[in-house]
Formats: structure tokens, C-alpha cells, sequence
């Protein structure tokens, strides 16, 4: 508890996946947590997303993630960005000067910046979502050591894509949550604008962005204690890994 209290971490996207893993954060007692998302909530949030509700619907989804870390977690130093992650801002985030970063990103640009830019870290270490859109069976919900293992994922695919197109890679590996479930990607857009572009439907239901979540902030987790308390680390992967 003394190291999570030690720990900072960030979380780039609070929406289906990134809101379940902020407030796990909090709850666990992470001592200083920033997120980081540029979207306001909408009515079509509200099946799946924890900071979504009717009272919510057209406020910042930082505004609200900061409120409710701050409702279960009162000595939580905690820092909003209400911006995208992209060319234009990544400069502005010091990535190093957190213990961990964590990626719940569904755009294929920003989250592949995100893993370059996070890899290149002296200290930090990175864990990543893939997609959790149309996926419905959480009992397949695992983790990857690296973004190569990962399977039956049609984001994990584009952003690999999109690295062998530009000729590059990851520095190092970095662990991922995500599901071999193999579905039909919809991908349509509708006309409704969001801060983020034409809104895309792919659906997905709460049981499997809180799950995908959940499964993220145990990775932040045992990431942050292997930088601050390696001994109980060691001692965690004895005692499940006999």
C-alpha cells in the first residue's frame, strides 16, 4: 500500500475501457493519478461507460472521472487534460515522470504515437488496452506480453499495421489486455460529431469495457509495484506462479 501510494500513473482515454481502470486506481490507493481524454459524455455512453449517466451527459469526461476519484479516494492527487494525444500534444506530457502509462486509446494514430513515445521512457512502463468494441464473451479476456501475442484483435492488427508502414516499432514490449473473440467489425460512422471526428458504432455492453478495465488496472498495478516495491512483487508472482 506504501508503494501505491508512491505510484504515478496516467491514463490516456477515459471512456469504456479508461474510466473502469481510473477508478480501479483510485480505489486501490494510487497516490497520484492524470487523466487524459478530450470527449464530453453522451447519451450513447451511458450503457458502458462509468462516468456516463443522465446528470453527466455533456460534461467533460475528465471533469467527471476527477470527481468520482475523488469521491472514493480524498488524498488522491489527481491531474485532468482535456485534450487528444497526438502530434501536435504529445510533447506536451513528460511520460518519465510517472511510474506508469497506461493506454485505453481506441484511435489507431494517437494509440500507436502513445507506444512509441511511452517505450522510449527511461523509467515508465507502459500496459495497453486493445479493442474492446463487439467483443462479448469476458471469459476470453487475457493478458499478452507484448503487443506481438496478441490475437483476434482487429486493433492490435491496424496498429501493427500502421508500424510497419512508417518502418517502425516499439523500443521495448509492453504488456496488453485483450480478447482472441473473433467478430465482424461494423465499423460505421453516423453524422453525430464528437470531439473526436464522426462518431464510429461498435458496439459493446458494460460487461465487457469493465472487464477490459479492470484487467488493464491490474497490469498498472503489478507494473507499479515492480518499480516501487520489487520484493512484494516477486513475492505476488511466487505466490500465483508456484
Amino acid at each position: 500500500m506504501d508503494a501505491l501510494a508512491r505510484a504515478r500513473v496516467i491514463v490516456f482515454g477515459v471512456g469504456g475501457v479508461g474510466s473502469w481502470c481510473a477508478e480501479a486506481l483510485a480505489r486501490v490507493g494510487v497516490g497520484e493519478i492524470t487523466v487524459v481524454d478530450s470527449d464530453t459524455v453522451a447519451v450513447s455512453n451511458i450503457n458502458r461507460q462509468l462516468v456516463a449517466d443522465f446528470h453527466t451527459v455533456g460534461s467533460p469526461k475528465v471533469t467527471i472521472m476527477l470527481q468520482r476519484i475523488l469521491s472514493v479516494s480524498p488524498d488522491c492527487r489527481v491531474h485532468g487534460v482535456c485534450a487528444v494525444y497526438d502530434e501536435a500534444t504529445a510533447d506536451t506530457f513528460d511520460l518519465d515522470s510517472y511510474d506508469v502509462v497506461v493506454d485505453a486509446i481506441d484511435s489507431v494514430a494517437s494509440k500507436a504515437l502513445l507506444m512509441l513515445r511511452a517505450t522510449r521512457c527511461r523509467h515508465a512502463r507502459l500496459v495497453s488496452s486493445m479493442g474492446a468494441a463487439l467483443k462479448t464473451d469476458i471469459f476470453s479476456i487475457r493478458r499478452a506480453r507484448s503487443l506481438d501475442e496478441v490475437t483476434g484483435c482487429p486493433l492490435a492488427r491496424a496498429v501493427r499495421q500502421r508500424f510497419r508502414r512508417l518502418g517502425v516499432s516499439p523500443s521495448r514490449r509492453f504488456p496488453c489486455v485483450f480478447s482472441p473473440q473473433l467478430v465482424q467489425n461494423a465499423a460505421e460512422t453516423t453524422a453525430d460529431l464528437t470531439a473526436n471526428g464522426l462518431k464510429r458504432v461498435n458496439g459493446t455492453m458494460v460487461t465487457t469495457t469493465a472487464a477490459f478495465g479492470l484487467a488493464l488496472a491490474q497490469l498498472a498495478i503489478e507494473t507499479a509495484l515492480r518499480r516501487l516495491a520489487p520484493a512484494s512483487a516477486a513475492e505476488h508472482q511466487i505466490q500465483n506462479n508456484p
